[in-house]
């Protein structure tokens, strides 16, 4: 058969599995073992233990269902009631005002968190009725906070990070230092965009609050102290060199428990649900990685990354054309699959056409990141659109709408780093050295 004949029947097989019904993981894992039998020697069975055991015991790993149980102890705690009072004086005199806090508040929360999803909801659990309380238009206030919401992929620690990491063999700190800037440059971009809209819609935005003075806002600032503290503590081991990912994540979850006793929220009841709800999570995600690794290792006895990466470089595509395309694949892509999915199961075929074209592998990482991040809020598998939805009952439809402003500014980002990626890149080269 031809490469395009294996191609279409393997896809006609993902959709066919995913069609049905049965989970991604597995889906893959039976795409992987057709694969096997079809176009292979080497027994499926065996290829499939080997793979799956190797992906499973990866030490790298065990850093996700540690930043998966700090988010999820967080998401248990006042912590999000606090950062609203901390931060809402001193948005008061900036244009759009208190619409800042969704993109400040996720800013925050995305670096103790690692998920856009838990990002996302948690600071709308926030936000969202204090500024439908005070007049503020659902449109803006909705679409801000699902593209902000996105920051918790991009600001680390990342969860999506981890994945790639692991994908593509990637120094996990090295990706976290790399997301600082453009998760910085992207939240810039956000709040610059409602500056503006505040501008051009004074009538729209309801008068101040009571203004304190400065002394005032450094007493509602007190609020902040522990997400700071927690902030500190987890990306301040990884950046100052003492601690590895893992190390670190575990501080954070140590954090977390110390937060959450703090403020009282801590019983035998939330951490067990904090557990239960950090290990549901990652057994998915983990059953999707070991997918995902057999199917990598399917498609290279098969060849297919192979003969994807002569076929394109045939092509004779400009760095800044291959960039496009696949930013382009990956938006289409994030409307039927999650980000996780869409990372674990493109890495295998993409990247050796990557590194071929000469593209930093940990500068694409970040590129990969943030076009997983527009995924996130396009129709009709953007995560962040179904949060909203369960949160405002409100229509998919209408939430993508008011979110297409962020969608925009996010592909200005990926411009951005692209013509500037010393962006991405400044950073880990001064750790490093």
């Amino acid at each position: 058969m031809s490469d395009l004949a294996v191609t279409g029947l393997l896809i006609a097989t993902l959709f066919l599995i995913l069609g049905s019904g049965v989970w991604i993981g597995l889906t893959l894992s039976g795409v992987a073992w057709v694969a096997m039998q079809l176009f292979s020697s080497r027994p499926a069975g065996d290829a499939m233990a080997v793979t799956i055991w190797g992906s499973a015991s990866s030490w790298t790993l065990t850093a996700l269902p540690l930043f998966v149980w700090m988010g999820e102890i967080l998401f248990r705690t006042r912590l999000s009631q606090d950062m609203f009072r901390g931060l809402a004086p001193w948005m008061q005199s900036l244009p759009g005002r208190l619409l800042h806090v969704n993109v400040v508040g996720c800013a925050i929360f995305a670096a103790v968190s690692g998920s856009s999803a838990a990002t996302c909801a948690t600071i709308g659990k926030m936000s969202l009725p204090e500024l439908q309380r005070r007049g503020y238009p659902d449109a803006i206030s909705i679409g801000s906070l699902a593209g902000a919401g996105t920051l918790g992929l991009l600001i680390p620690p990342s969860i999506i990070m981890i994945v790639y990491g692991v994908s593509a063999d990637v120094s996990i700190a090295q990706l976290f230092i790399a997301g600082v800037l453009p998760g910085i440059l992207l939240a810039l971009l956000f709040s610059g965009y409602l500056v503006v809209w505040g501008l051009r819609h004074p009538d729209l935005v309801p008068p101040a609050d009571t203004r304190l003075d400065l002394r005032g806002k450094l007493r509602e600032s007190r609020h902040l102290i522990p997400v700071v503290l927690l902030i500190a503590a987890v990306l301040g081991s990884i950046y100052s060199g003492v601690a590895t990912a893992t190390e670190a994540a575990a501080i954070g979850v140590l954090g977390a428990l110390v937060i959450a006793a703090a403020q009282g929220a801590l019983s035998w009841q939330t951490f067990k649900e904090s557990l239960l709800g950090g290990t549901r999570l990652y057994c998915m995600i983990a059953l999707i990685l070991s997918g995902a690794a057999f199917l990598t290792l399917a498609m290279g006895y098969v060849g297919l990354p192979r003969h994807l990466a002569e076929w394109i470089g045939s092509l004779g595509l400009s760095r800044l054309h291959l960039l496009a395309a696949l930013m382009l694949f990956y938006i289409v892509l994030g409307c039927f699959l999650d980000g996780i999915s869409m990372v674990v199961l493109t890495m295998g075929v993409i990247l050796p056409t990557v590194q071929k074209a000469g593209i930093d592998p940990l500068w694409f990482g970040i590129f990969v990141v943030l076009v997983v991040e527009m995924a996130q809020i396009t129709p009709p598998v953007g995560f962040n659109l179904f949060v909203l939805q369960g949160m405002t009952r409100r229509e998919i439809g209408w939430i993508a709408r008011v979110t297409l402003p962020f969608f925009f500014l996010m592909i200005a980002a990926v411009a951005l780093i692209y013509f500037v990626p010393s962006l991405v890149t400044w950073l880990p080269l001064q750790m490093r050295g």
